[in-house]
């Protein structure tokens, strides 16, 4: 077993969590969230999505969270950019880092994106060379990597293609989701041991998605493949408006459980994780579906 001694851990919660939630959440309340997350240890946090308000209205009001929220020393503030447009928007809040964002599979791309494949290209080489000219560093999403609601099976290969251009145009780093969470330890360890011969290890982070029950063993097989940075969701909050099926995120709560059960180090303190997820309990009136505030929630009645 090939385990790191630490794990960097980047929190979705605020875009990838919320943007499934029917609740609208008051800015300030968002703004408090992300706040009381900055105090947690966390060093990354992904606070919103610059997409048009039709298309997530949860996330409308982008520019007021960005510019309201504390911004501690030491962590990266991202956001989600589809286009110039949006990324006008992110760096007049001052975003850290730039998101950009496409599927592997061409049906879920054109439903998500309302774009082919090859059309999304260039809108995302544009965006990324003016957030590198802007001195931004660009992460690239690439959804649909273990499989697509509409077109079942993507091959690795269709994956690279994707995952090449957008290297080629010049992210930083890129993250492979499990959109609807159909993947396998087993087809995690295949397709890594392509990917790791293709690409340094240190620019592909992994996104996880629980639908099946199956995120932290496929988190525990990446850590197996030198894969030290994985996307997740404080409480198990989030889903793919555009995927049918797909449930939250891995929760931060219950990959920090793991991690720090092993000896793996994140730098994230678990009591102030609680507090942070009791806070967005509170604003959508609901249990967060993670095992962890499953536990504290039922030991919080007794």
């Amino acid at each position: 077993m090939n385990w790191p001694e630490k794990v960097i851990i980047k929190e979705v919660g605020p875009r990838d969590g919320l943007q499934n939630e029917k609740v609208i959440i008051p800015t300030r309340s968002k703004i408090d969230w992300i706040d009381q997350l900055s105090d947690t240890g966390l060093s990354y946090i992904e606070v919103t999505s610059f997409v048009h308000p039709k298309w997530i209205p949860q996330l409308s009001d982008a520019v007021e969270v960005a510019k309201g929220i504390k911004r501690n020393p030491g962590i990266t503030y991202a956001a989600l950019v589809p286009n110039q447009r949006g990324l006008e928007s992110a760096l007049e809040a001052n975003i850290d880092e730039i998101s950009v964002f496409m599927s592997s599979s061409e049906t879920h791309n054109l439903k998500n994106i309302n774009k082919s494949i090859s059309d999304t290209f260039p809108v995302l080489k544009d965006v990324i060379g003016t957030a590198a000219k802007s001195g931004k560093t660009v992460r690239g999403y690439v959804s649909t990597v273990f499989g697509c609601p509409y077109e079942g099976e993507v091959s690795t290969e269709q994956v690279f293609r994707v995952c090449d251009q957008l290297f080629e145009y010049g992210i930083n780093e890129v993250s492979l989701g499990d959109t609807i969470g159909v993947a396998s330890p087993r087809q995690v360890a295949l397709f890594l041991e392509q990917a790791v011969k293709r690409y340094d290890i240190s620019q592909i982070a992994l996104h996880f998605h629980d639908t099946r029950g199956m995120a932290l063993a496929n988190v525990l097989e990446s850590l197996n493949y030198g894969v030290v940075t994985f996307d997740s969701s404080l409480g198990g909050l989030g889903g793919c408006p555009y995927a049918p099926g797909a449930s939250g995120n891995v929760a931060t709560d219950d990959l920090i459980h793991m991690l720090h059960n092993m000896g793996i180090h994140t730098g994230i303190n678990q009591e102030k994780l609680t507090k942070a997820a009791t806070m967005m309990q509170s604003f959508l009136e609901k249990p967060l579906p993670s095992h962890q505030m499953a536990v504290y929630n039922a030991e919080k009645e007794n």
